[in-house]
Order: C-alpha cells, then sequence, then structure tokens
C-alpha cells in the first residue's frame, strides 16, 4: 500500500472509530438521486442480474423519494448526492472516493481487502504460521469458530492437502472456491486423490490470491437466509430458507428465497414465534455478523447470512455460517419488498415475501407478483425472476422462550414443529 493510499486508508478508519465512540461523523450529505455503480472488483454479470440490479436501484429510489440516475457515471454525476447500489462489496479506497463514509449511503458493504468479501472468511488456517494474505483476521476467524461447520480456508496447496487429511475423518469434503457464488466454484472429494486432481486444475497463483474453503460436506441440506437490511432510516431484520432450481444445463442453483421479514432490527426479529433450527441459524449469523468488525473500516447496511443446516458423513445433524452476502443478492427484491410493504402501511409488523428464479419453459405468475426478467438470457437461457408478497401481519405473536448458544451443533434440535 502506497503512501497515499495508506493516509486516505488511515483517515477513512479514524472517521468510523469516532463514530462508532459518538463523536461527530462528518455530515452524510442529502441524497437526491439513486444510482447503480459497476464495482472495480465486481465480477461478470448474465443479462437477468443487471436487469435485477436495476430494479433493486429503482425500488430504493421509490422507496425514499429519490430520483434513479440509473448507472453511475462520474463523467455525469456528482457523487455528494448518490446513494449508491454496488454490484459488489466495495473496496475501501473505492468507496472512499465515492464519498462513502456511512452504511446511509449505499445498499451493501465495504471492506478493506479483496478477501474479506468473500467465503474465504470463514474458517481458520490450519496453523497460525500458514500462509495468508496481508490483513487476514486470525481474530476473526477463531471467534466465529462455532457458528460454522468444522472447516479450513488454505492458501497454498499444501495447506490444502493438510486441511482435507484432517477433514476427510468426518467424511467427504467440500471444496469452495471463494468467488463462486449461487452454488458454482464447489466440488466434493472423498480421497486425497480427489483433491489432488482438483489443484492440479487450479494456478497456484489462484489459490494464493483467493484461497480454497475446505469444509465438512453435508447432505439433505437446508440453507438459511437470515438478514439485516438498512435503507435510510428503515430497517427490517428476517429469516427464511432458500430453495434450488435446475437451470437450463442441468445443474442445481439457487433458485430463489422465502423471507419472513420484522419491521426493526436483529431484537425485533428474536421475538419471532419459528422453529428451533431457524433459531440457531439467527444466533449464529449474528455470531458472524458481529465479529466482521475485526475487519477495520467494515460496513455495510446488508448483511445477509446463509446458514447451512443437514447431515455430515457421520450421519451427524450439523448447522453453521456457510458465507455472508454483504451486496445486492437473490433475496434483495424480496427484502425491498418487504421495505415497501412496510413504508405503505405504518401498521404492518411481519411480511412474508419469496424472491424466485424459474429456467426453462414459461411458467405461471402468481396473481400480484413484481416480474423482473422473463425471456432468454445470451448466455443463462430462458428464465423467470419475480417477487412476491405472500403475506402481512399486523403483529408478531408472543416470543419464542428458549435460546441457544449458537454453536456449530452436532445433533439437531428436539423440534422442528413451528413454535
Amino acid at each position: 500500500m502506497d503512501g497515499t493510499k495508506l493516509s486516505a486508508f488511515v483517515d477513512y478508519i479514524g472517521r468510523l472509530r469516532s463514530a462508532a465512540v459518538g463523536q461527530s461523523e462528518p455530515n452524510t450529505p442529502a441524497v437526491n438521486a439513486v444510482a447503480v455503480y459497476f464495482s472495480q472488483l465486481g465480477a461478470p454479470m448474465y443479462a437477468h442480474e443487471k436487469v435485477t440490479l436495476s430494479a433493486v436501484a429503482e425500488s430504493i429510489a421509490r422507496l425514499n423519494g429519490h430520483r434513479y440516475a440509473g448507472i453511475f457515471d462520474a463523467k455525469k454525476h456528482s457523487t455528494g448526492d448518490i446513494f449508491f447500489v454496488p454490484d459488489d462489496t466495495l473496496m475501501l479506497d473505492e468507496a472512499g472516493n465515492l464519498g462513502i463514509h456511512s452504511p446511509r449511503q449505499l445498499y451493501g458493504a465495504v471492506v478493506p481487502y479483496p478477501f474479506a468479501k468473500t467465503k474465504a472468511i470463514t474458517h481458520r488456517l490450519i496453523n497460525p504460521l500458514a500462509a495468508h494474505p496481508c490483513g487476514w483476521s486470525v481474530a476473526f476467524a477463531e471467534n466465529v469458530s462455532n457458528a460454522v461447520l468444522p472447516g479450513y480456508t488454505a492458501f497454498d496447496p499444501d495447506d490444502a492437502g493438510t486441511a482435507v487429511r484432517r477433514l476427510l475423518l468426518q467424511g467427504p469434503v467440500r471444496v469452495k472456491e471463494p468467488l463462486g457464488d449461487g452454488g458454482h466454484g464447489q466440488t466434493v472429494i472423498g480421497t486425497i486423490a480427489e483433491l489432488d486432481a482438483l489443484l492440479d486444475s487450479l494456478p497456484t497463483e489462484k489459490i494464493a490470491c483467493h484461497g480454497l474453503v475446505l469444509e465438512t460436506n453435508l447432505r439433505c441440506v437446508t440453507t438459511r437466509s437470515i438478514g439485516y437490511t438498512m435503507v435510510g432510516d428503515r430497517t427490517i431484520a428476517y429469516h427464511g430458507t432458500q430453495r434450488s432450481a435446475t437451470n437450463n444445463l442441468g445443474v442445481s442453483v439457487y433458485g430463489g428465497s422465502h423471507l419472513t421479514c420484522v419491521r426493526g432490527g436483529w431484537a425485533e426479529l428474536e421475538n419471532l414465534p419459528m422453529n428451533a433450527e431457524a433459531r440457531l441459524a439467527i444466533v449464529q449469523a449474528r455470531t458472524y455478523d458481529r465479529n466482521a468488525a475485526q475487519y477495520p473500516g467494515f460496513l455495510a447496511s446488508r448483511r445477509n447470512y446463509d446458514v447451512g443446516q443437514g447431515i455430515d458423513g457421520h450421519g451427524q445433524w450439523r448447522s453453521g455460517v456457510f458465507e455472508a452476502s454483504w451486496r445486492s443478492g437473490g433475496a434483495s427484491t424480496a427484502e425491498l419488498a418487504a421495505l415497501t410493504a412496510f413504508a405503505q402501511d405504518s401498521a404492518l409488523q411481519v411480511v412474508e415475501a419469496a424472491s424466485v428464479k424459474h429456467f426453462g419453459k414459461p411458467r405461471k405468475i402468481p396473481p400480484g407478483a413484481i416480474v423482473h426478467f422473463e425471456g432468454d438470457d445470451p448466455e443463462e437461457g430462458p428464465l423467470l425472476r419475480y417477487t412476491v408478497i405472500i403475506r402481512a401481519l399486523l403483529r408478531a405473536m408472543a416470543r419464542f422462550p428458549a435460546h441457544h448458544s449458537g454453536a456449530a451443533i452436532s445433533t439437531p434440535p428436539r423440534s422442528s414443529r413451528d413454535l
């Protein structure tokens, strides 16, 4: 990091720390417009993803009564009055150049290092001296270890081998490329020979830069979406489940989320009635969320966590956070639908909303659904994306009294009923 970038980094961190201890934060400029921003490190997007990202930005603009400015162009737009909807989590220097110093200025997040926006941070290294990138937080990985599945992150092929040898004692291992999303870039292996074959296909430089995530594989998996979202002064928290879809190549991929959203934040979410598995997932997600501040400069207005629950290779039930999604994602349209419903009716306290992705032949669209994309994506083929409000409640039911410690437990909660 050169002197200019270091100075900017220190200044940025200083402003955030001042805000954290109650000192005055630089005034957040008044927002007049909302714009999509394509970040420096953002991955290429499918056409339907770009359309949906624009739909999220337009929804935010309508929600807060602002103008939708389209795609941000530094030559045409000033940064001072823009609320940003980035395609990916932003780096500190990039956020600073855009004038972002508060979560009220974007729908997404800011992190200090590229690896910190990926699932690589979820697990520990095989030992403190193992290869790792500059800025790696040992404290984060240690603090969340009881809220995630057994696993390691490796930035060296030999370290990956050591990690897999340890994990194979518990059954098959899932190997994840940190930049993969929606189920892409993952392989399940059962032997060291299978790992060696996989490592031979990956450039050593890529592993050193991005790492590899190696964790206990689960079967019969339920993936839960747990999150907190703030847009301006409006906040919701939610829990829900993800669905899988078979894409036009016959591959199982992310197919949408069904969310139960509550007006307010984490405390209001914990007061909702829910089954014991969902409640455990919330505790684990909050552990992960609380420790994100171990990375200096972290800020986020969207805090979404995927929590996997299923059976390991020894037949034991396990639960743990897979990863965070601090950028606009598949559940974002459902989040915005809930935020909009709350804004339109101050009496509403709970909203159920679903984001849905279907591939292949045309499907019947539910009444009242908001369609984001319907047609042929040049790369993904025919697909449909929509969001629908399923149910809205004027009040939440009584609080469920039991609490979990948050550990990635190996026996299921006693009841799976809605309590």
